[in-house]
């Protein structure tokens, strides 16, 4: 029987993180650089892709490499497998992580109801949800001769329950329709993957809580006091639940949704 610390060692793996440019991709990153896998950096920014490829090398030691890509743009998608596998060798896990979130600075997103936009809704779509579709699709099959391949599907706590509204008032955030039907999109299609691709690929996600980013007042109080542990996550709250699902620390685990939000959906 392994040991612990082996079932978690990421050695001679290599993982596709998509918004790995981003807050959470970065710890993303880090969990999975720490435990010695190669890193495929894919974002939309070209000098944010370079600049964390570059640092989780020089941070972890590890072999990172930049994918800088527009997920709306389905044709580049289809590149990507040949590009990690010439670069890095091989592709063993998947995190599907990029998403136009409730910040996103997009026309009719964060707005009243009666004012968002079909369309703005139609690209949450795309990108929350279909990118990933397309990206597993084309990956699959390297995933599939790794032996061990794993995704890793991020989603929100909107995937599972609706917004409370009270926490909102009075501040310039809001929850769009379109992020919670996407990110409750991406649940059922965790589990349709899961048993669809088994034996040879797991398929899970975790459902993160709110992150505090210098988050304001009084939506931060209104957060906190609604959370049972009492305060909104950080990224170092997450590094623990990636590595779990992308190595062999769960090697029996396929189509479940690790909901790591501070007992926030127990109530």
């Amino acid at each position: 029987m392994r040991t612990v610390n082996e079932l978690r060692d990421l050695t001679g793996r290599v993982a596709l993180i998509t918004g790995g440019a981003g807050h959470l991709g970065r710890a993303i990153g880090d969990a999975l650089a720490e435990s010695g896998a190669s890193i495929a950096v894919l974002d939309v920014s070209a000098d944010a892709c370079v600049g964390e490829a570059k640092r989780l090398t020089q941070t972890h030691g590890v072999r990172a490499m930049a994918l800088p890509l527009d997920l709306d743009k389905a044709d580049s998608v289809r590149s990507v497998p040949e590009a990690v596998r010439r670069e890095l060798g091989r592709l063993d896990i998947l995190v599907n992580n990029a998403a136009l979130v409730g910040t996103s600075p997009l026309k009719g997103w964060t707005v009243p109801f009666a004012e968002q936009s079909v369309d703005t809704f139609r690209r949450a779509l795309e990108v929350n949800l279909t990118a990933a579709f397309a990206l597993t699709q084309v990956c699959a099959p390297l995933l599939a001769v790794s032996g061990q391949g794993s995704v890793v599907n991020v989603l929100s706590i909107y995937a599972l329950v609706g917004p409370d509204r009270r926490i909102y008032e009075g501040t310039a955030l809001d929850n769009p329709a379109g992020y919670a039907a996407s990110k409750g999109g991406m649940l059922q299609l965790t589990r349709w993957l899961a048993t669809t691709l088994a034996p040879a690929i797991r398929v899970n996600a975790i459902t993160p809580g709110g992150i505090f980013r210098d988050t304001k007042e009084p939506f931060l109080s209104r957060y906190v006091e609604r959370t049972p542990l009492r305060r909104m996550a950080t990224e170092e709250d997450f590094k623990g639940a990636f590595a779990f699902l992308a190595s062999g620390m769960s090697q029996y685990v396929t189509g479940q949704n690790l909901i790591v939000d501070g007992g926030w959906t127990a109530w």
